[in-house]
């Protein structure tokens, strides 16, 4: 179990591996800087997975990947 969920904290660790998922479920939806509210929406859902327990990288990026919801 994470630390960051015990206590609410993000480490900057959860941080930047949070911003990795982020930035590729970007570059596979093909949402630009331009595109602010699908992207806060994006931002939103996978902080909530974060929160929520779903603390692996994998995990987060195969819950919010459009390839793998097919």
């Amino acid at each position: 179990m994470s630390v960051s969920r015990c206590s609410g904290v993000c480490w900057p660790a959860d941080l930047d591996m949070v911003q990795r998922v982020f930035d590729r479920l970007c570059d596979e939806r093909r949402l630009a800087k331009k595109d602010r509210e699908q992207r806060e929406y994006l931002a939103k859902e996978l902080f909530q997975l974060f929160d929520n327990g779903t603390i692996d990288e994998t995990a987060l990026l195969r819950a919010l990947s459009k390839r793998g919801r097919a």
